[in-house]
């Protein structure tokens, strides 16, 4: 009998895939990749059409051998790799790597890991895509130009081992501009005022809020003065309902917000458990299966067949009246490829508890997570009773307002991580207009405004995506790139820029400004989707970018000689052998190391001075930087004085306090929390 040949990228996805399609079909894996463009050089041909290099991956030889082996027993070969650009273009070059043009071979693609999926791929086997396969050449090759152009810059510049890429320079620029709206933020006071109130009627208390403006310290004091022994009024009440709609099933970057959010997953931890779980695991009974749909995607569709099982599992699990009325998939920014579906369970049978002896407990929480947001998503919406009452005591006025659940609809099943908790003031709903209130007391409250918050991965993963910055598939390994270069850190949760990233960033703006613009970027990948529809050559892209690219890296190698860091002397010796102490520049920031090298490999900390000496001890204040690289300014005596401070000390003290007064958003303020003065930089 002929025998049949599938390739796919996975090894773990031989068995599962094997199992489907029995003996007349043989299952191989290429592991990934088989040709890429060279290590050693830009693997671009400048002068011949932009024409790529490719060449097969070191180690990649046996790999090739062995399925040349299996491609001469078989009469049909099937490219299975995965359903996205990337899968087609790895398709293509398996294509040309196996030498494949006199044999019968098809393209198929499915969106999960099923016998029904992968047995109907069989049918609707293609041919491969070569728009989709000239959209990847045409990211592979900027992508390629941009890091082989700029990053030997970087190396001559500041350091060996930097990089800039197409997104990551992008992604590190929007969080520099973040940290640079933290740091010049300038607080503005405001104030509320709260009044505990008794309904004479009932006698019960309950708060209401001021609704007007308070600017400062002596409108408030006036406000208070006036409500003093004033009778609340209610002078209005009106009853009603709201709905709140279910969430969206999963793309790639909600799950990896949602993950982050409700599990602390990094990007990288999402996708990677993400993959498994497509894949296939080990289940008790069942064998290898793959329990997610495809984990890259942008797409909020879901088969009519997976529509179809959720009414009738939600019909049957929680009642007609949960289940929802039919969606229409949101569609926003960018193209959707609609032959994607949004990330659900491949059988919304397989419960979360069904399965759970079979999964590890990160597998279990993510798929948990899957789940219940595609049950969800299936389900009715929620629906509230709503209470909001206004409120007079003289010329002032208040507000309450109240809700509780009427209808649980898809919450009970699922709710988001930082969905806000419900107001069950159930008093409010039993007051009537006119009832009169006694004020049992008044709550004013001084306030200032609040920088801008820290990126996190979830919330930077959420800007990438709405400035239209790179695909699914880049958003984690953007992120990874920029940590592992030290451009960045985690702290916590929050990000934040190092000297080292503050530094790359400012080469990057200076001499490749269109390069770290976000529109500029957007309108790229804009053009790569016009690719994938076949309405752009890819090779028109590569030829409009590359010219002005070259000629900035050769305008910068020649302009921006003085951005090096180069050795200084730091004016002290070593304590070793005498000799001049240089002032280094390493992944944690600068250091001092002997001019005697090699010869003498003492180093110690350098700590830069201000021209500050710290209040506490009368010291020296020194820049300094955290374990993971953030920069702050501390007392130079650490750890006998404690003072520290992530703004730069002025040298000026407050005058209303007697605290440090801090460089911030061209004011110095106040380092104080409790004291709000501020004064214009000099």
């Amino acid at each position: 009998m002929a025998k049949n040949l599938v390739i796919v990228e996975s090894p773990a996805k031989v068995k599962t895939i094997g199992k489907f399609l029995g003996s007349n079909y043989i299952v191989a894996a290429s592991n990934g990749h088989v040709r890429d463009l060279p290590k050693s050089s830009l693997g671009i041909d400048v002068e011949n059409d932009y024409e790529p290099k490719y060449i097969t991956i070191r180690g990649k030889g046996d790999i090739l051998a062995n399925l040349r082996k299996e491609v001469k027993k078989a009469d049909k070969i099937y490219l299975a790799t995965d359903p996205d650009r990337e899968g087609e273009a790895i398709s293509w070059h398996l294509l040309a790597a196996l030498k494949l043009d006199d044999k019968k071979v098809y393209r198929i693609t499915f969106n999960e890991i099923t016998k029904n999926a992968v047995k109907e791929s069989l049918k609707n086997a293609r041919e491969i895509d070569m728009d989709l396969v000239d959209a990847q050449q045409a990211r592979r090759c900027l992508d390629r130009c941009v890091g082989y152009r700029i990053s030997p810059l970087l190396w001559a510049k500041v350091k060996r081992g930097l990089s800039a890429g197409r997104v990551q320079s992008v992604a590190l620029r929007i969080i520099c501009d973040r940290e640079d709206e933290i740091a010049n933020f300038v607080p503005e006071e405001y104030w509320t005022l709260d009044a505990n109130l008794v309904c004479q009627r009932k006698g019960k208390d309950f708060t209401v809020n001021y609704t007007g403006d308070i600017k400062g310290g002596e409108q408030i004091d006036s406000i208070v003065k006036e409500l003093n022994g004033a009778e609340f009024t209610v002078d209005e009440v009106k009853n009603g309902t709201r709905t709140k709609k279910a969430p969206l099933p999963f793309t790639t970057s909600t799950l990896q917000q949602e993950a982050s959010k409700a599990l602390n997953f990094s990007t990288t931890k999402t996708m990677r458990i993400a993959q498994q779980l497509y894949e296939g695991v080990e289940i008790k009974g069942q064998g290898t299966v793959g329990i997610i749909t495809y984990l890259r995607t942008d797409s909020t569709r879901v088969s009519d067949e997976a529509l179809k099982n959720a009414r009738e599992y939600i019909a049957s699990q929680y009642g007609e009246r949960y289940v929802g009325e039919e969606v229409t998939a949101k569609k926003e920014g960018g193209k959707i490829q609609d032959a994607h579906e949004a990330i659900r369970p491949t059988d919304i049978a397989r419960t979360p508890q069904l399965i759970k002896d079979s999964l590890s407990r990160d597998q279990l929480r993510l798929y948990q997570l899957i789940w219940k947001r595609f049950v969800a998503s299936r389900m009715a919406a929620a629906i509230y009773d709503t209470t909001s009452v206004k409120f007079s005591a003289g010329k002032h006025n208040f507000s309450a307002g109240a809700s509780k659940i009427a209808f649980e609809g898809f919450r009970n099943v699922y709710i988001e991580a930082d969905d806000a908790k419900d107001n069950g003031n159930s008093l409010l709903c039993n007051l009537i207009q006119g009832d009169k209130l006694d004020c049992k007391g008044l709550e004013p409250k001084q306030h200032f405004t609040q920088p801008p918050a820290h990126f996190t991965e979830a919330s930077l993963v959420r800007a990438l995506e709405e400035l239209g910055i790179g695909r699914p598939s880049t958003y984690a390994p953007t992120i990874s790139t920029i940590l592992g270069r030290r451009y960045i850190v985690k702290e916590g949760r929050n990000i934040y820029v190092t000297e080292l990233g503050e530094i790359v960033n400012n080469l990057m703006k200076e001499a490749f400004p269109s390069i770290v613009d976000v529109t500029f970027t957007a309108n790229m990948e804009a053009l790569l989707d016009a690719v994938e529809e076949g309405n752009v050559k890819w090779k028109t892209i590569i030829a409009n970018f590359y010219p002005d690219l070259d000629e900035a890296v050769i305008a910068a190698e020649k302009e921006l000689e003085n951005v090096e860091i180069r050795d200084e002397e730091s004016g002290e010796l070593c304590e070793q052998c005498g000799k001049p102490l240089l002032i280094k520049y390493g992944p944690h920031g600068k250091f001092q190391a002997c001019s005697g090298f090699p010869d003498c490999h003492f180093t110690k900390p350098y700590f830069e001075k201000i021209g500050v000496t710290c209040p506490k001890c009368g010291k020296d204040i020194v820049v300094k930087a955290t374990r993971k690289g953030r920069k702050y300014y501390g007392c130079i005596d650490n750890p006998d004085c404690d003072f520290m401070t992530w703004q730069k000390p002025s040298g000026k003290l407050c005058p209303k306090c007697g605290q440090m007064l801090l460089h911030r958003g061209g004011k110095l303020v106040c380092m104080s929390e409790e004291c709000n003065y501020s004064e214009s930089e000099k």
